[in-house]
């Protein structure tokens, strides 16, 4: 009598693998020769949720094997969306620490100029890293097309290259470009650590002169570049602001700052804001913890 014959799927049999070496990382480094191709297998065969985590680990400890396979579901319209941004984002994650990222940049740049948006969007945000030079110029080109979204995407992407010498371009576009670019940029600005002085400048120019629908954006922002003892000033003109937020925030930084005194503070008891109260609150318990 024979014997009955057992299913083989060798696809489950891979993604079976593939969770053994996610929840053992350890073990890619002892079998990397068998480890890699099996969890480049399982990229193409898991669900959505260990795909995901393949390409963080692969994003991890192989990126010179991962970043094709990454390009190829970036630009794959069968592909989930959510698969596509992840890829790309990684894409611009591991760029800086390829031997010889140049052929997927070509590619990225070429990209750029597609037809198709969502390929367009993608690869300017695989194009973000830092100390990519070759793709400051198209990414400029980008920031200046019609489109809102690929505007916001390429002043993210050209802001993740960490090259000081586009501080200038992006302060002056500040002044002639759209709500939500303006906004994308001053989201942006504070990255350039070698320009804090000018990022403050800007920063403190819009808090007193700008749109008041970024008011707190950007004094939410100021205050990331520190306790600047220069900003004293600009806080205390916002403890006036009709918004109770900003003026919450504003006696915050003040506390921060050390520059009030107990009855300073006191007075801010009586604001018909319950944020500036709260704060107060925290401020004076802070002084008193001092004090004992």
């Amino acid at each position: 009598m024979k014997k009955p014959i057992i299913p083989f799927d060798f696809a489950q049999r891979v993604i079976n693998q593939a969770r053994c070496y996610i929840d053992n990382p350890g073990l890619i480094l002892k079998e990397r020769h068998r480890a890699i191709p099996l969890l480049l297998k399982a990229l193409k065969a898991g669900d959505i949720n260990l795909r995901k985590q393949i390409i963080l680990l692969l994003g991890s400890v192989a990126k010179e094997e991962i970043y094709w396979p990454l390009y190829e579901i970036m630009k794959d319209e069968k592909e989930p969306d959510e698969l596509r941004d992840q890829a790309a984002i990684h894409l611009a994650v591991i760029g800086p620490f390829l031997d010889d990222p140049q052929t997927l940049i070509r590619k990225l740049i070429n990209d750029i100029s597609s037809s198709d948006r969502d390929i367009r969007t993608r690869a300017i945000m695989a194009l973000g890293w830092e100390g990519n030079l070759s793709a400051v110029l198209p990414l400029i080109e980008c920031i200046y097309q019609p489109d809102q979204e690929i505007q916001e995407v390429a002043v993210n992407a050209l802001c993740n290259l960490k090259d000081s010498r586009l501080m200038g371009l992006l302060a002056d576009r500040i002044k002639t470009c759209s709500f939500d670019q303006k906004r994308a940029i001053l989201f942006n600005l504070w990255r350039f650590r070698d320009k804090e002085d000018e990022v403050a400048a800007i920063y403190k120019e819009e808090l007193e002169a700008g749109d008041p629908a970024l008011k707190l954006d950007v004094l939410i922002l100021l205050g990331q570049l520190g306790a600047r003892p220069e900003n004293e000033q600009v806080y205390r003109e916002l403890l006036k602001d009709k918004s109770g937020k900003i003026r919450a925030l504003a006696l915050e930084r003040l506390g921060e700052l050390a520059v009030l005194n107990q009855e300073e503070i006191l007075t801010f008891l009586d604001d018909n804001s319950m944020d500036v109260k709260r704060t107060a609150l925290i401020l004076l318990q802070k002084i008193k913890g001092q004090t004992t």
